[in-house]
């Protein structure tokens, strides 16, 4: 496409082939979920509030009042944990509408959405919401993507996003796929940002008051095609839908209106700063400005993954952490993982997250809409019972231009050489490791291949001598342009009776491995 795109005035007989899938995991809900989260040390999780029906965007009040609404049932929940202990002890709905979805505080005042309407009310002292007052009616049409989200920004403006109405398009609105920036009482609306297919989850970097958010990819590229977008969105740019994607790609089914080329569509569009797997659906974000959880976290921001329907292998169903450096992202790393399995040649998942904000007491709020359940992760200091998530292998990509930007490991750069290189090998037995997945000397196979299915391949290895304890995996790469090795992944306390490890599937946690196994980090 990049080097035919200019030949072409109209798309259609482009020579393009896309191959997708639609597999949605098979949803089973389970009582004990907390028990299949895998955690950073020291982390907790239990449920704060079930039986919701549909819980969606969530937003916490300065007197600690969680809030959430409900689209399928058309109205907004208070929850209280009056007790502070982590588990909320009442519910009561505080406002009706067809189809509610954002949600926005400021002090005592609240700010909700639907598809076409935004509304304002007060919030009286007993925590329920006053008369709604009507300051929109008229946002565009909802078509593929209805959920509005909104939020008030550093400078006392109320900014909404609006999804488009189809997959890719000429949109009839020029407000479809934009953030709109409007004030408080819904005059001076104006369009902030475009070219924003669906940027349901935005927020407000807490340093600069800068908005980044994460858009959804365009469907039916392909499985690995688009990445969901991590952008920096600034007022008066546009963002590339529905014509340009990525890194300046273009969108083979669409063609700028008028005259303009793709090229200078491109030109004219700011490219993403980071990228995440495919059809992982980013929802609520919200940056971290509490200090419950330990003092690197301040500063970063959260992202709920709701999971895919339209992938092979499935992606997201996670909650994402994105490091902050300096008011910059720098990274992607899985914060709370577990939400997906396979077992055999099925999928299932336990359920799929959807809103996310941040308590009075520093703790986290995860909403699931699939199951009703919203649950809270806090950090106790104590590991007994939290583990490390696997490898991101999640993520298939992030930015170069991040990579560029920050050493993102100790191990990188207070530790420049190879592992092997530190270890003595005089008099040491050696192993024989090979993989049924690849020919001497030749071609990574696609399927193994970040930009094909990235599915890990089986290892084999030779048994060690009788006193072997335990067989340690490190998979790092010595030609790296900065501050080699990377370390891709890593894998220890194998049992010293396991020879082989299957393949393992980017998506899950980690790979279905003995007790006490523990998998490392990926540098990314």
């Amino acid at each position: 496409i990049h080097k035919n795109i200019h030949q072409l005035g109209d798309p259609k007989p482009a020579d393009v082939r896309i191959v997708g899938h639609v597999r949605e995991p098979k949803e089973i809900a389970t009582k004990n979920m907390v028990e299949k989260f895998a955690l950073p040390r020291g982390f907790t999780a239990n449920v704060f509030a079930d039986n919701l029906v549909n819980p969606r965007m969530i937003a916490v009040a300065d007197n600690g009042d969680v809030y959430v609404t409900r689209r399928s049932v058309g109205d907004v929940i208070r929850l209280v944990d009056a007790d502070g202990d982590g588990i909320a002890e009442t519910q009561e709905t505080v406002a009706n509408r067809p189809g509610m979805h954002g949600i926005a505080l400021k002090g005592d005042t609240v700010f909700l959405a639907t598809v076409n309407d935004i509304f304002r009310a007060a919030i009286l002292p007993d925590g329920k919401f006053g008369p709604l007052e009507h300051i929109v009616d008229d946002l565009p049409d909802s078509g593929q993507h209805p959920n509005r989200t909104l939020a008030i920004g550093p400078d006392d403006k109320l900014y909404v996003s609006v999804g488009s109405t189809c997959n890719a398009c000429d949109e009839s609105s020029p407000e479809s796929a934009t953030l709109l920036q409007m004030n408080p009482d819904g005059t001076g609306r104006k369009i902030f940002a475009s070219g924003l297919r669906n940027t349901i989850g935005f927020a407000f970097e807490p340093g600069s008051g800068e908005i980044y958010g994460m858009d959804h990819g365009i469907d039916w590229l392909g499985d690995n095609e688009q990445y969901e977008e991590l952008n920096h969105i600034v007022r008066g740019k546009q963002y590339g839908w529905p014509y340009v994607y990525g890194d300046s790609k273009f969108n083979p089914q669409d063609h700028p209106p008028g005259n303009i080329t793709m090229e200078e569509w491109a030109a004219r569009s700011v490219e993403p700063l980071g990228f995440y797997t495919p059809h992982a659906a980013p929802m609520q974000m919200a940056f971290y400005t509490g200090t419950q959880f330990p003092g690197e976290y301040y500063g970063d921001a959260f992202i709920a993954m709701r999971g895919s329907w339209n992938r092979k292998p499935p992606a997201g169903y996670e909650i994402v952490r994105i490091h902050f450096d300096g008011g910059r992202p720098v990274r992607f790393e899985p914060f709370v993982q577990g939400f997906l399995a396979r077992k055999g040649e099925r999928w299932i998942h336990y359920g799929r997250i959807s809103g996310l904000a941040q308590t009075k007491d520093g703790a986290l709020l995860v909403a699931d809409d699939a199951n009703g359940v919203i649950y809270r992760i806090a950090y106790t200091g104590s590991s007994k019972k939290s583990k490390l998530p696997g490898p991101p292998t999640n993520s298939d990509k992030v930015d170069v231009r991040i990579h560029l930007t920050d050493p993102l490991s100790n191990n990188i750069a207070h530790n420049p050489v190879l592992a092997m290189h530190l270890v003595s090998t005089t008099n040491l037995p050696s192993l024989s490791v090979t993989s049924p997945a690849f020919q001497n000397d030749g071609i990574i196979p696609r399927i193994h291949a970040l930009e094909g299915q990235n599915i890990s391949p089986a290892l084999v290895w030779s048994k060690g001598p009788d006193e072997t304890k335990s067989y340690v995996i490190l998979m790092e790469d010595p030609d790296v342009a900065q501050n080699p090795p990377f370390v891709h992944w890593s894998i220890h306390d194998l049992p010293p009776e396991l020879l082989i490890l299957p393949e393992g599937i980017p998506p899950l946690p980690e790979l279905a491995l003995p007790a006490n196994t523990t998998q490392g980090k990926n540098d990314r």
